[in-house]
């Protein structure tokens, strides 16, 4: 199944930081790009930590090594934008470094950037269940669930034949780029799973 990776939204180069830099020059770099917040690298272009407005105002005369708050919350590019969404929720922050495999530095994703992927059009996001998750992957028939969305959140019906095949159902829905919800009303011929059962259960996915 497709998912938009973080690399495709991600903005580079990225404005950063070297450690030594003063309070002066980190506050310059905020005011000349209009950014709230500054990744400070090393030689190597590998994150260290972030220096945000929140750490200018809190401290003054130090360098970026001193202000900065570390260890630095990143997400490397192969990693889906839903889990970028989910970690920065998670953490409480505002923009996340992007990494590349070898751990440097290779961009910057914000909230503002993967709200427009949450933006995405309830009757795509339908297409993209019933295509994606249901035939695709899944190898049921397209109509074999009744899927309705409405302002990203996506409500599942209909009868599937065991209870893991609807847990996988739901857990496959939630990673669907734009995506806010799941709201579970599946029923099942037999409960295979040991534990909770519930009708009608609403998974959050980006608040």
């Amino acid at each position: 199944m497709k998912q938009l990776k973080v690399g495709g939204l991600m903005t580079g180069p990225v404005v950063s930081a070297a450690p030594e830099a003063s309070f002066k020059d980190v506050a310059k770099l905020l005011a000349e790009y209009d950014i709230t917040g500054v990744p400070v690298v090393d030689e190597d272009d590998r994150v260290l930590g972030v220096v945000s407005e929140t750490d200018l105002l809190a401290h003054r005369e130090r360098t970026a090594r001193e202000l900065m708050t570390a260890p630095a919350v990143v997400v490397h590019a192969e990693q889906s934008v839903a889990d970028a969404a989910r970690l920065m929720v998670r953490r409480g922050v505002e923009r996340l470094p992007v990494l590349d495999e070898e751990e440097r530095l290779v961009g910057i994703v914000t909230r503002r950037d993967l709200l427009c992927v949450f933006l995405r059009p309830d009757a795509e996001i339908r297409h993209r269940v019933r295509e994606d998750v249901l035939v695709d992957v899944m190898g049921l028939a397209r109509d074999g669930v009744d899927v309705h969305v409405m302002d990203g959140v996506v409500s599942l019906g209909g009868r599937l034949r065991r209870r893991s095949q609807a847990r996988m159902l739901v857990g496959l829905v939630e990673r669907v780029d734009g995506v806010v919800a799941v709201v579970d009303r599946l029923s099942v011929q037999e409960d295979d799973t040991v534990g909770e059962g519930g009708a009608r259960r609403a998974h959050a996915v980006f608040e």
